[in-house]
């Protein structure tokens, strides 16, 4: 049997359930929840992102910190030749006498600036040339893709094999211990499924209100672009790119090991895994370090990118 208030009577029906007060206060704190509380609030709610984030600021921090947490990597030693691991080796020593930690720690340094650069140079160029195909449209847009499409066609690896022999073999000898041209060479042939992926936003998000009402108040074309279309454009972004710093690793540790990337003395994780070949019986410890540093980091880049994924997807749960 319902209750009704003189109230209620009065106006015919009952009054409405009363609706609880914590559902309002947190009805007011979500409204009140600012974009970025909910971008950290979406990625730490997946925990393998979480984790991966965690490994990944260890192993660029004992990057960062190699000079300050370990020994000259190129310091030799003669009496310490082929060592397993000890209290002053935790790692051992290579055949030249060499710290493996130490070598372990600055070649991540020389992998993880070649996979960041080589990013950046990627972002830049497939940035550029999917907004301007996906924005403009037209010839541009046939142009610039079939562009693309060639640059698709040409294999990354030879290319690389090609110029890591070519710097061999040749005058450009003092390019051997630089990472300049290897990081070009992947960066240029790495933008083309970023500029697509930045076309196909482009071409959804022009049609918008906001940019017509942007363009119906005068704004030029590329304040548009940079100031209404591109933050739009952010997510896709930002998840594309921390793949490709992960694949910017594997290629250039896969390079280095087949002998033709970053030349010794200099250390790169790629480098000490051939290094470590004839050891693998006696020293497994040579090889399994730079090979579980490859393999954290890019399994780590990997979970962080499907966390921004999830973080920055505008049809995602709150």
């Amino acid at each position: 049997m319902s209750v009704s208030s003189p109230a209620a009577a009065a106006l015919g029906g009952e009054l409405p359930p009363p609706m609880a007060t914590g559902s309002l206060v947190d009805g007011a704190l979500r409204r009140h929840e600012t974009m970025r509380e909910l971008l950290v609030r979406r990625f730490m709610r997946h925990r393998l992102a979480v984790v991966g984030l965690v490994v990944l600021v260890v192993l660029v921090l004992s990057a960062v910190l190699a000079p300050w947490i370990t020994m000259d990597p190129d310091a030799l030693s003669v009496s310490e030749r082929k060592q397993g691991p000890s209290w002053s080796h935790p790692l051992g020593t290579d055949e030249a006498g060499r710290d493996v930690l130490a070598r372990t720690l600055y070649g991540g340094r020389i992998s993880l600036t070649i996979g960041l650069v080589a990013t950046l140079i990627a972002l830049v160029i497939g940035t550029a040339f999917g907004a301007m195909a996906g924005y403009f449209g037209g010839p541009l847009d046939a142009l610039l893709m079939r562009l693309t499409d060639a640059f698709l066609c040409f294999p990354q690896l030879f290319v690389l094999i090609v110029l890591g022999t070519l710097i061999r073999a040749t005058e450009l000898r003092f390019l051997q211990g630089s990472i300049v041209p290897i990081a070009l060479v992947i960066g240029v042939l790495s933008w083309m499924g970023l500029a697509r992926l930045v076309r196909a936003t482009f071409l959804s998000l022009k049609e918008k209100e906001f940019v017509e009402a942007a363009r119906a108040a005068g704004g030029s074309n590329a304040r548009i672009m940079l100031r209404h279309v591109l933050p739009g454009a952010v997510g896709p972004i930002v998840v594309q790119a921390s793949l490709l710093v992960a694949a910017s690793i594997i290629t250039e540790s896969g390079l280095s090991y087949l002998g033709y990337g970053v030349q010794p003395p200099t250390a790169t994780w790629g480098n000490l895994l051939r290094d470590a070949q004839p050891h693998m019986q006696a020293l497994p410890i040579f090889a399994i370090a730079p090979g579980m540093m490859i393999f954290l980091t890019v399994i780590s880049i990997n979970f962080v990118g499907d966390g921004l994924r999830d973080a920055l997807d505008p049809y995602g749960r709150r």
